[in-house]
């Protein structure tokens, strides 16, 4: 089963951005998850365009691109343009989110779609074939340092029969909260990559915690 630490920059230490990227490159994490927030879909503004370039020029693993944005679509070019490699859309943001994802396709990215815990997560169903991956967030998006949802464990095999019904091949991302605790078991519950946060870049060991998540 394919397994993935995502550690979300946007908990780094951005006064020293390079430094922080040479440590994830170093690291067993495999990709590095970019939270981009717009002011307006989520109450916070993150970054854009200059700072995705500036990361792209000094990591070697792949962009998990999250937009926490309203009207994506107007974007998205753009940021594979800056080096995205994969692009998650929040579902509750695009009017048509099977012409998003083809959008995402053409821009030569992998398609990520998204949806926060108080959405069914029965809502996917109709892209759920179109997708490179699924992003459950076991928070709501546009904060670090939320708790957990232990609800997200069943959204997570609602998704699997949904998936499983529909004979749909993506894979499960789960997003917020999570912790040395948590991690061994939604890997266990069928989780392929998990994106962590504070509790990566807080801790005395980043290098040590993304293995530790790892199970290795």
């Amino acid at each position: 089963m394919t397994k993935i630490i995502a550690p979300s920059i946007l908990a780094a230490d951005f006064s020293n951005l390079q430094s922080v990227c040479g440590m994830l490159n170093s690291s067993r994490a495999q990709w590095v998850h970019i939270d981009v927030m717009d002011g307006i879909f989520v109450p916070n503004i993150s970054f854009g365009f200059p700072v995705l370039e500036a990361i792209k020029r000094h990591i070697i693993k792949e962009l998990d691109v999250h937009l926490m944005i309203q009207n994506p679509d107007k974007y998205i070019e753009r940021f594979a343009a800056a080096g995205a490699n994969t692009i998650t859309f929040h579902l509750e943001t695009v009017n048509n989110p099977l012409a998003t994802v083809e959008l995402i396709r053409r821009c030569g990215a992998k398609v990520g779609v998204t949806i926060n815990p108080n959405v069914p997560v029965a809502a996917l169903t109709p892209v759920i074939k179109h997708v490179d991956m699924v992003l459950l967030m076991s928070v709501f998006a546009g904060f670090g340092g939320q708790k957990f949802i232990p609800e997200t464990f069943e959204r997570i095999a609602q998704l699997k029969e949904i998936g499983k019904k529909h004979n749909a091949d993506f894979l499960i991302e789960i997003d917020g909260g999570i912790d040395l605790n948590i991690a061994p078991k939604l890997f266990a519950a069928g989780v392929n990559v998990l994106v962590a946060g504070s509790s990566i870049f807080n801790s005395q060991n980043p290098m040590k915690t993304i293995e530790e998540m790892l199970g290795e």
